[in-house]
C-alpha cells in the first residue's frame, strides 16, 4: 500500500494515492460494499434517488398515517438495497477485497436478489391493503392486532427479523448479529435460568417477541431507526453534496495554505484537515484513510516515523465525529432520547472539542521536537484567494447552526443547507464556465443533485441496518427488565470495596468506561451507544449524574473504540497507508487521543464537570475550561515524553497524576494537582539529561510531483 503511485491533486499541493478507493473499501466500517456494474448500477442509483425524494417529502409533508407507517416504508425501501449493495461477509468475500476495485465484477446473484425481494414483501406486508381470512388488511388493521398477531403476521415478522440480522451481518460483520441472537435467546429461554440468578424471568413466547419487534412502536421501528430515517439520512445526503461540489478538496487545500512553512505545519495540516473532512465523510475511518492518502507523503518527507503519522491520522479522523457542527450519528439519538434540541447537543460538544484538539496540537509539537521533524516545502495557494474562490463551502455549515439557533428542526435546517450548497455549486460552475455554456451548467447541476441524493441513501444503508438491529436489543432489554439488572450489577461492583459515595461513583464510572470501550471493539459506534445507553445509562442515573453528562460520556467512549486496542479500525487503516507497525500505530493513536479518554470522566465525577458542557454559569465555565486545558497539557507531556525539554519517567508519571487530579475539578484536587505539576517541571529542569541522538529518518524523502 505504501508504494502506491501518486499524482498531483487539484491544488497541486500534495500527492494523492491512486488506491484510496481500495483502502476505503477494505478498511471502512461499511465493508464489504459491492462495486456494481452493468445495468445493476444505474438501477440501484434510480432506486436510491427515489428513496431520497421520499425522505425529503416526509421531511416537509409527513404522511398522515403517522411515523410508524413511514418507518415501515423506509425499512422496506432500504433493507432490500443492502442485499444488493453488500456482499456476504465470508472468507471468500474478504479475500476478494485484495482484488483491485477496477478488476472486480461482484454484482448480486440469485442468493442476493431473493432475500431482497422477500425483504420488500415482508416489510411492506403491514401496510398493504390485503384481506387475509378473518383479519382485515392494511395498516390500521395490523395495528389493531397488536398483542394477538395472526400466524401470517408472525411469519412475516420472523422473516423481517432474520433478514435484519443478515443485513447487519453483511454490513458490520458477525459480532452484532451474534449479540442480537444472544438477546433473543435470553428473551425466549429466560424461564430456564436459575430463579436466584440476576436477570432471570419467566420467558417470552416467540409470537410476543415478534409482536414487540414488528408491531410495536419500538423494536425495529423504535428511536434508533426513527433517528436514522429522519435525521441521519439527510445529513448523509448533505455530506454527499459537499463531496460532489468539491468541499473535501477545498478543505485540504485550505489546510495546506493556512499553515506556513514550519516543522509543525504538516502535523497541524493533518489535524485541521481531519476536522474539516469529517464533515464530508461522517466516518472516522474514512476520514483517516482519505486524509492519509493526501498528507502521508508530506509527513514522510518531513521525517515523521510511520507509526506516529498513522496515530496522528487516526486521531484526527475520529476527531471529526466528536466535533460540531455535524458530530456522529449517535448525537441525533442523544437529542431524541433526552428530548433536547440538536443544537444543545452541539453546544455540549464545544468545549470537549477544543480540549481534544488542544491535546492533538500539543502532541504534534512534541513529536516534531522528538522526531527531529523538518520544515517541508510544498506549493501552497493563497488562503485568502481560496476563501474568496470556494469559501462558500463553509456557508452551508454555518447555515445549519444558524437555522438551529432560530428554532428550525434539524431536518429542515440540513435540507436548507443542502440546497444552499447545491446553489453555490451552480454559481461556481457558472463562474468556471464564464456563463458560456448554460446547458452544461444545467447538466452538471442535475448530475450533482442526482448523484448526491443516490450516494446519500447508499451511505446510510449500514446505519439503517445497525439501527434496526439495535431495536432487537433495546426491545429485549425493555421487555425483560434486563437493563435495570445490569445497572444494579455495575453499581454493586463499584460499591463492593467501599460505601463512600464518591469512591463508588469513581469506580462505577471507570468500569462503565471500560465496558463501553470493550463493547465498541465489537460493534459499530451507533450500536455501541444505543446498547450502552440502555444498560449503563441507568447505573449512572442512579448515582445522580445529570442526563447530558451521561449522554456525552457514553458518546465519547463509544467513538473512541475506533482508536482503542486491540482492534482500533481507524489506526489499522492509517497504518496500512503509512506502512507502520499496527500495534505501535494503535498506541500512537491512543497517545494523540488521550484527552478524549480522560476529559469525559470529568463530566460525571463532580458537578463542576457539567461546566465543560456549558451547563453552568459563565464564571464556572471559565475556570473549569482553564484547569482542564492545563490538565490536557499535562497529559500531552506525560504521553509524549516532553515537558520543557525531554522528560524522563519521573516527570511523565508526575504529569499524568497531575492531569488526573486537575480533571477531578474540585478545589482540593486542583491545588494538589497544580503542586504535582510544578514538581514535574522542577524535576525536568533540574535533573541533567544526556543529549538525545539525532533521530534517524529513513522515510524522509522528496514529495513526488
Amino acid at each position: 500500500m505504501t508504494d502506491a503511485s501518486t499524482t498531483r491533486h487539484a491544488g497541486g499541493e500534495a500527492p494523492v494515492t491512486r488506491d484510496v478507493g481500495e483502502l476505503m473499501a477494505r478498511y471502512d466500517e461499511e465493508l464489504p460494499a459491492r462495486r456494481l456494474s452493468g445495468r445493476v448500477a444505474p438501477a440501484v442509483g434510480v432506486w436510491c434517488f427515489g428513496v431520497a425524494l421520499f425522505v425529503l417529502h416526509q421531511a416537509f409533508w409527513p404522511l398522515s398515517q403517522g411515523n410508524q407507517y413511514y418507518l415501515m416504508l423506509f425499512l422496506a425501501f432500504v433493507l432490500p438495497l443492502i442485499f444488493i449493495c453488500y456482499r456476504p461477509v465470508t472468507r471468500r468475500a474478504r479475500e476478494d477485497l485484495a482484488t483491485p476495485l477496477e478488476q472486480r465484477t461482484d454484482n448480486p446473484g440469485p442468493l442476493d436478489w431473493a432475500p431482497a425481494a422477500v425483504a420488500l414483501v415482508a416489510c411492506l406486508y403491514p401496510v398493504l391493503p390485503l384481506t387475509l381470512g378473518d383479519s382485515g388488511g392494511g395498516f390500521d388493521a395490523f395495528l389493531d392486532r397488536q398483542g394477538s398477531l395472526t400466524g401470517l403476521d408472525v411469519l412475516m415478522g420472523a422473516i423481517v427479523l432474520v433478514l435484519v440480522i443478515e443485513a447487519t451481518r453483511r454490513t458490520t460483520g458477525w459480532v452484532l448479529p451474534i449479540v442480537c441472537v444472544a438477546f433473543l435467546a435470553y428473551a425466549y429461554y429466560g424461564g430456564f435460568l436459575p430463579a436466584d440468578l440476576p436477570g432471570s424471568h419467566a420467558g417470552i413466547d416467540f409470537d410476543q417477541i415478534v409482536n414487540a419487534l414488528y408491531n410495536d412502536p419500538s423494536g425495529f421501528y423504535g428511536v434508533p431507526l426513527d433517528v436514522c430515517a429522519t435525521y441521519i439520512v439527510l445529513f448523509t445526503i448533505y455530506g454527499a453534496v459537499l463531496d460532489r461540489t468539491g468541499a473535501g478538496q477545498f478543505f485540504i487545500d485550505l489546510s495546506f495554505a493556512v499553515f506556513r512553512r514550519s516543522r509543525t505545519a504538516p502535523g497541524r495540516t493533518v489535524a485541521l484537515s481531519g476536522f474539516l473532512l469529517g464533515t464530508v465523510s461522517g466516518s472516522g475511518t474514512a476520514t483517516a484513510v482519505g486524509l492519509g492518502a493526501v498528507t502521508w507523503p508530506v509527513l514522510k518527507k518531513a521525517g515523521y516515523p510511520r507509526e506516529n503519522a498513522a496515530g496522528m491520522l487516526a486521531a484526527s479522523g475520529i476527531g471529526a465525529i466528536l466535533s460540531p457542527p455535524t458530530l456522529g450519528a449517535a448525537a441525533f439519538i442523544i437529542a431524541e432520547y433526552l428530548g433536547r434540541s440538536y443544537l444543545e447537543v452541539l453546544v455540549w460538544a464545544l468545549v470537549p472539542t477544543l480540549l481534544y484538539y488542544l491535546g492533538i496540537f500539543l502532541a504534534i509539537e512534541i513529536d516534531a521536537r522528538k522526531a527531529g521533524v523538518e520544515a517541508v516545502d510544498v506549493e501552497r495557494k493563497n488562503p485568502w484567494r481560496l476563501l474568496a474562490r470556494s469559501g462558500y463551502h463553509f456557508l452551508s455549515l454555518g447555515i445549519i447552526v444558524l437555522f438551529l439557533a432560530v428554532g428550525l428542526t434539524p431536518f429542515r435546517a440540513v435540507v436548507y443547507a443542502t440546497a444552499v450548497a447545491v446553489g453555490f455549486g451552480v454559481i461556481d460552475a457558472v463562474v468556471r464556465r464564464r456563463g458560456s455554456d448554460w446547458g452544461g451548467v444545467a447538466v452538471d447541476t442535475a448530475r450533482v443533485v442526482y448523484l448526491s441524493l443516490s450516494d446519500g441513501i447508499r451511505s446510510v444503508l449500514p446505519v439503517a441496518a445497525v439501527c434496526a438491529a439495535a431495536g432487537i436489543i433495546v426491545s429485549t432489554i425493555t421487555k425483560t427488565g434486563l437493563g435495570q439488572v445490569l445497572s444494579d450489577l455495575l453499581v454493586d461492583a463499584g460499591s463492593a470495596l467501599t460505601d463512600d459515595p464518591t469512591v463508588v461513583l469513581i469506580l462505577s464510572t471507570v468500569l462503565a468506561a471500560v465496558a463501553i470501550l470493550v463493547l465498541g471493539l465489537a460493534v459499530p459506534v451507533t450500536a455501541s451507544f444505543i446498547i450502552s445507553w440502555v444498560v449503563i445509562g441507568p447505573a449512572l442515573f442512579d448515582l445522580d449524574v445529570a442526563a447530558p453528562a451521561v449522554a456525552m460520556f457514553i458518546f465519547y467512549f463509544s467513538v473512541l473504540s475506533e482508536v482503542s486496542p486491540p482492534t482500533a479500525l481507524a489506526a489499522v487503516a492509517s497504518a496500512a497507508i503509512t506502512g507502520g507497525r499496527v500495534i505501535a500505530s494503535i498506541w500512537q493513536a491512543c497517545k494523540y487521543a488521550l484527552p478524549a479518554f480522560l476529559v469525559p470522566l470529568a463530566f460525571v465525577l463532580t458537578d463542576n464537570g457539567s461546566a465543560l458542557l456549558l451547563e453552568r454559569p459563565a464564571g464556572d465555565v471559565a475556570w473549569t475550561v482553564a484547569v482542564s486545558a492545563v490538565a490536557v497539557a499535562a497529559l500531552a507531556a506525560a504521553a509524549g515524553g516532553w515537558l520543557l525539554r525531554p522528560a524522563g519517567p519521573v516527570e511523565r508519571a508526575l504529569c499524568f497524576v497531575a492531569a488526573c487530579l486537575l480533571l477531578y475539578l474540585q478545589p482540593v484536587s486542583i491545588a494538589v494537582g497544580t503542586a504535582v505539576l510544578a514538581a514535574a517541571v522542577v524535576v525536568n529542569l533540574v535533573v541533567p539529561r544526556k543529549p538525545r541522538p539525532e533521530p534517524s529518518s529513513p522515510d524522509r524523502e522528496e514529495v513526488p510531483t
